[in-house]
């Protein structure tokens, strides 16, 4: 067994709390550097299957999790226009059953307090805010994570799991050139009592159309309904999470769709937007003590609702290796166990585009036959079962 290493992370969003959990749980030293001077986000939902929820089991916070959670009894697929509704497949008890834990639908901050709270248990000055990272150094001995506010931090290795525009992966790799894909994101969160009745249901809806589809599904046990909206629209280009739209802006978007999207959005009293950009697959993760998690190496677009999950399984997976593995060997490892899975997952959300937006959609009579075809039982298990079933924390490293 190696001599166990200091590891710094860089980020503490989903990916790099569950990383710095896993790793204090196996007795490693870490360090989390976030910019934000508190570690919340501006409220969105985020979807855990088993594969994930599988995980925050084996690191001690899935019952903490799940008293503030929702375990949606289904997902379903629903017309743009008719509201038409096919199942996707059975989760509450099936979920379990099927592949041993639930599948939740949590409310981001709470899911980062959460793991916070864990994290700060095992160690509690481990999570430094407002510590924005400028860049680093590395030798063969150890690697120095400089912040902006001229602090140099030494230790053994460092994640970068600082999301998206990573500070991180640019200093490995240089800037990268995201490509805008022609699709904007909406969101935003509606009490679940202001919406009509029959809405508030403890399932994930996926309403797809020609050019568009929009996913909601409930949070905090019921008390809050997730709203997210994707449309092909060229005009807005700017990534992040906290551009404010309007409600006026959001219903001309989905001028047209069911009036029960229509009194949903009339709710939501300030929704988001954001540009969806595709980064080109990294041939690569890791130079000497450096290496990449979550968003910050396999970036992928919101079509599959692994994103969160994806980093979830990169923290507990990172653990395994630091505690097996000399570092170098270690992010060795830990890229070769998950280049494979994670390319495949980006793959399966893009995949779905064509699924949620294909023009047959605008009619009835063929609508509905795409449908029949693209979910039928045969093709969901072909997407699905291969995410759900495995297992982060027995996998091989």
């Amino acid at each position: 067994m190696p001599g166990k290493p200091r590891v710094l992370i860089a980020g503490g969003g989903i990916g790099g709390l569950t990383a710095a959990l896993a790793l204090l749980k196996r007795g490693i030293d870490v360090e989390v550097y976030e910019q934000a001077a508190e570690l919340k986000e501006v409220g969105a939902g985020v979807q855990l299957a088993a594969n994930g929820t599988r995980v925050l089991y084996a690191l001690g916070v899935g019952e903490l999790l799940k008293a503030l959670s929702c375990e949606a009894q289904g997902k379903e697929i629903r017309l743009w226009n008719s509201g038409e509704t096919w199942k996707l497949f059975d989760l509450g008890p099936v979920s379990i059953e099927r592949y041993g834990f639930p599948y939740f639908t949590v409310y981001r901050p709470d899911l980062l307090d959460v793991l916070a709270r864990a994290v700060r248990r095992e160690k509690p000055d481990a999570i430094h805010l407002g510590a924005k990272c400028a860049g680093f150094t590395q030798d063969d001995d150890s690697v120095s994570l400089q912040l902006e506010n001229g602090t140099r931090v030494r230790a053994d290795a460092l994640i970068g799991a600082d999301g998206v525009q990573s500070r991180i992966r640019q200093a490995l790799f240089g800037a990268d050139k995201p490509e805008f894909t022609g699709i904007i994101a909406w969101r935003g969160i509606v009490p679940m009592e202001k919406l009509p009745a029959h809405m508030a249901r403890m399932v994930g809806s996926n309403w797809v159309g020609p050019g568009g589809h929009i996913v909601h599904y409930p949070l905090r046990a019921g008390q809050l309904m997730n709203f997210v909206g994707i449309l092909e629209r060229s005009d807005w280009r700017i990534e992040s999470w906290t551009a404010r739209g309007t409600q006026e802006e959001l219903a001309a978007d989905f001028k047209g769709w069911h009036a029960d999207i229509q009194a949903f959005i009339r709710q939501i009293d300030v929704p988001y937007k954001w540009a969806l950009m595709a980064r080109a697959p990294l041939e690569r993760w890791s130079v000497g003590r450096v290496t990449l998690l979550g968003d910050a190496a396999h970036s992928m677009l919101p079509f599959l609702a692994q994103g969160a999950v994806m980093a979830i399984e990169d923290g507990c997976m990172i653990a395994r290796c630091f505690a097996d593995y000399e570092v170098e060997a270690a992010l060795e490892h830990y890229e070769a166990a998950r280049r494979e899975r994670t390319r495949r997952a980006v793959e399966g959300s893009a995949a779905n585009l064509y699924r949620f937006h294909n023009p047959v959609l605008a009619d009835p009579v063929e609508g509905r036959r795409f449908v029949d075809r693209e979910w039928a039982s045969a093709r969901i298990a072909d997407r699905y079962e291969w995410l759900f079933r495995y297992d982060a924390t027995t996998v091989a490293v």
